[in-house]
Parts: structure tokens; sequence; C-alpha cells
């Protein structure tokens, strides 16, 4: 008969039991219920650490960002808004020319300091010092009784920009795990986006004041996004790396473990910054000084270089800057003559500008840097060579507004999937720490300096070689970029910034071929 309620278990051994349930519980299963909360326990706190890492990182990267809401501002609202200063201080075309493209000239000094700056004081309190600067300028232009006044707070305002313009890559590349670099670098295009929406909404809201009003209040608004960047210098450390620069490498490592989820990681990634600041034996870097390193630059340097300082020209020279700054203009070409109307087709040029900039975020460390380029380049050259065809040929028929309207959206839209963002990322990635922030902001100058000279000169190589023929050449810039992007552009995607200086070691990479089999173990090695 045997022992009732006595029943064998899977391990051979016997269990006192009730009917069906056992009375007892084993000790080893105790244990194992112990280790399994353990385990569920650290796993929690893992996944609370790292949400709280991403989002500690996002609020530093969108906060560095602030100060390009700022250039996109002004961007956006001086396009609405030199409509009603003509009027209002009845300025000339070629003054006209001028207040436009002197903000990006001038912005390139603000780009040229900046480097050194933020080697200086450092990168988190070099923005500080843009906001304050471009705030002084945009009350001065708000105030401005005339044009001369006027100029003096857009030149103020430029040098603001283009030290915020400068850092903010630099910064948030810094400070970024390797995995979300591309999408958080894009930030402050992003933020340039959302301020030309803002700017061409603001020209929409406030264009139904009087002349004199309306274009000021546009402007004075510039001032409150400038604002918020006091908020978050409490907020917002420094970059690890320019700690490091300074020898303060237990405050990088702090930083970085408030950025970094693995210790392990935290502390290799320290190493790695380390050794490339030329301080791994406690001793500053004493080789020759930066600037005559970029004048007379190895040939690794001067690869990086050519795609750096390359890329950011190509941005301006296919013609972005003219798009948004003279939309109205070019609209008006096609056939929109109403104010209203004009301004309310540069709002939709503004959203499809910040929509696809979005778009790009989500995408840049997903595809990689390189496809993306490809895909921007090649619809650029065939929106600015079909609205050459357009405005050249169709009239101003409803069929040539729809399309123009259509070419620019189409436009702004492949800019911001690719040539808008990625210029910045590269250029804030491929540089070496030593020569990071001074080498960027030799890459801005050449933005703001193209931008420019594509500003300053629109209208009057338009009224000598009509509009149509002015995208013509701009469809034309853009073809070469392709090439440039084929030839000069490596795949960034997921290396740490010590380890994308080895891709221009490699003189066959730099001719457009990626990474051979060979560097792509020695990276994974390295990572």
């Amino acid at each position: 008969m045997g022992l009732v309620g006595v029943q064998e278990n899977g391990n051979g051994e016997m269990g006192l039991a009730l009917g069906n349930k056992n009375k007892y519980k084993r000790m080893d299963s105790e244990q194992s219920d112990d280790f399994d909360d353990d385990a569920l326990n650290l796993h929690h706190q893992q996944l609370e650490r790292k949400k709280s890492i991403r989002k500690y990182v996002l609020a530093c990267a969108i906060f560095a960002s602030l100060n390009n809401v700022l250039l996109g501002y002004d961007v956006g609202v001086m396009s609405g808004a030199i409509i009603f200063i003509q009027e209002d201080l009845k300025i000339t075309e070629v003054q006209e020319e001028v207040l436009v493209g002197i903000l990006s000239i001038i912005s390139l000094l603000g780009s040229l300091a900046g480097g050194r700056t933020s080697d200086i004081i450092g990168r988190k309190w070099t923005m500080a010092f843009a906001a304050v600067v471009f705030q002084i300028g945009a009350a001065i232009m708000t105030l401005a009784p005339s044009f001369q006044i006027l100029m003096v707070g857009r030149i103020l305002a430029g040098v603001g920009i283009g030290f915020g313009v400068m850092i903010a890559p630099v910064y948030i590349a810094e400070i970024s795990p390797t995995v979300d670099r591309g999408s958080l670098t894009s930030f402050p295009e992003i933020f340039i986006n959302i301020g030309i929406l803002l700017g061409y909404v603001s020209n929409y809201a406030f264009s139904g004041l009087s002349v004199h009003t309306n274009w000021r209040v546009m402007l004075a608004v510039g001032i409150l996004p400038s604002v918020f960047i006091g908020f978050a210098l409490f907020i917002i450390p420094e970059s690890p790396r320019w700690l490091v620069m300074q020898n303060r490498v237990e405050e990088a490592r702090s930083v970085l473990l408030k950025t970094i989820e693995n210790e392990k990681e935290v502390d290799d990634r320290l190493a790695e910054i380390v050794a490339a600041a030329g301080m791994s034996n406690g001793e500053k870097n004493e080789e020759k000084a930066v600037w005559r390193e970029l004048i007379n630059p190895s040939p690794p340097i001067r690869r990086m270089l050519i795609t750096g300082f390359g890329i950011q020209c190509f941005q301006q020279i296919t013609g972005i800057d003219a798009t948004v700054y003279y939309s109205p203009e070019i609209f008006k070409e096609a056939g929109i003559k109403n104010n209203s109307k004009l301004l309310a087709a540069t709002v939709a040029v503004g959203v499809t500008k910040t929509a696809f900039i979005l778009i790009a975020t989500f995408l840049v460390d997903r595809i990689g840097r390189k496809p993306l380029l490809y895909v921007s380049t090649i619809g650029m050259t065939v929106c600015l060579f079909t609205l050459s065809i357009t405005l050249g040929f169709l009239g101003h028929g409803q069929l040539g507004i729809a399309l123009a309207i259509l070419c620019i959206c189409g436009n702004v839209a492949f800019f911001s999937v690719g040539m808008g963002p990625i210029c910045w990322i590269l250029t804030s990635e491929i540089f070496p720490l030593r020569l990071r922030a001074q080498a960027s902001a030799l890459g801005a100058v050449g933005n703001r300096v193209c931008s420019g000279l594509v500003a300053m000169s629109f209208l009057s190589l338009s009224r000598t070689i009509t509009i149509s023929g002015t995208f013509l050449l701009f469809a034309l810039l853009s073809a070469l970029s392709v090439l440039f992007a084929y030839k000069c552009v490596p795949e960034t995607k997921g290396k740490s910034l010590e380890q994308i200086e080895l891709l221009f070691e490699n003189h066959n990479e730099w001719q457009g071929s990626e990474v051979e089999m060979g560097d792509s173990e020695h990276l994974v090695q390295k990572a």
C-alpha cells in the first residue's frame, strides 16, 4: 500500500504531500526564488539607470542646441521682416542684401573666436557667452531708429550666433554615448529648423500690425529662446573631453558616469580620451600649436580638413539659405502676389523643413551618414533643376505656382534629411580632440562665409542671370556635392570619436571605400 501523501519528485527524492500539493518547500527552491528576485531587481535597476541616463543626455543635447534656435529664427523671421523694414526705413535693394547677408559673414568672427574661447573657458560657458551677445544685438535691432543702428545690432547678433553655432555640435558630440551620437548631434540642426519655422509663423502672426511696429515685434521675439539658456547652465555639465584637456580627469569621469550606462565602458572611454589628449602620463600635450598644425597639417589631418571644410561649404553653396531667406521673392516670381499668401507659403516650407529633420534624427544612427548624404544631395539636385525649369518656362500659372512650392518644399526636405544635420555631425566627429574645437570653428567659418556670400548676392545674381538661372547654378553645385560625398566622406556610424581618427589614416578609405575587414576587426578590438 505505501504511505499516504508521500510521492516521488522529479529528482528521485521523496517528498511529503497532502493530496496532490507539496506541504513543504525545498531549501534549494527558496534559494532559486531569492536568486530570481535579485536578478529581477538588478535588471529593473539597470533599466531605470538606462532611462535616467538617456533622459539626462537628451536634456543636455536640447539645452546645448537652444542657441541654434536663434540662428534659425533670425533666418526665418528676416525673410518676412525685410519686406516691412524696406517700407519703414526706405532701404535700397543693396542695403537689403547687406542686411540679410551680413549676419552670416559676421557670425564667422564668432565661430572663429569660438574655438579658442571654448578651449579656454570651456564649452558650457562659451554657450552662455553666445546667448548674452545675441540678446544685446537683438535688443538693439528691436529699438533701431535707422538702418545704421539696425546694422550694429545685426553685427552683434551675428557674433553671438557664430559662437553658438560652432560650439553646440562639438559639445554634444563630446558628451554623447557612441550609439546615439549621430542622432543627438543632429539636434542643433533640428533647432535651427524649429527656429526657422517659428520665424515664419512670427512673420505671419505679426504682419497685421503697423509697418513701424510689426518687424520690431518680430525681431524682439527672438530674444526669448536665449533666456532659457540661463536655466540650462544649472543642468548641463562641462564636456568630459574638455575637462581631461584641463587635467581634471576625476571630474571628467563623474560626467561620463552620468552619460554612459556601463562603468567598465566609462573607464575604457576615459582611458581613450586621456590617451587622445596626450595626457596618459599626466603631462599636457606639448606638440606644436593647434593653428600651426592646422596650417601645416599631416596627410590624415589634411583629409579631415578637406572633408570637414568641404561639406560645410557645400551645405551653403547649394543655395539653402537663399531658398529660406528669399522664399517670398521666389514665390513672387512663381506668381503669388499677396503678402499674406506669400508668408503662408513660407510657413509650409518651414513645416516641411522641420518635419524632415526629425526623420533624419531617427535614421542617422540606423542607416548611417553616407547613405543619407547620397539621398539628400541627389534629391536636392533634382529639385533645384526642376525649380529652375519651372521658373524659366512655366510662367505665372497655377501649375507653375504649384510646382514651385513643391520643388522648394522638396529641396528643403532633402536638405533636412541629410546635408543639413550630417554636415554638423561629421564636423564634430572627425577631428582629434586636440584640434576638435578650433578645426570645427574653421568649418563653421566656411559655412558662414558661403552662407553670407549666397545671401548677399542672390538678388543681384537673379537680376543678372534670372532667378531660373540662379537655381540652375545651385543645381550644378548640388550635383558636385554628390561626387564630394562619394570621394571624401567616410562612414562614421557606430565608432567612438577616438576610433574615427583611424578612418583617415587609411588612404583607400579616403577614396570613398568603406572600412576594410582588417580595419573593421581592429576597430572592434579597440572599442
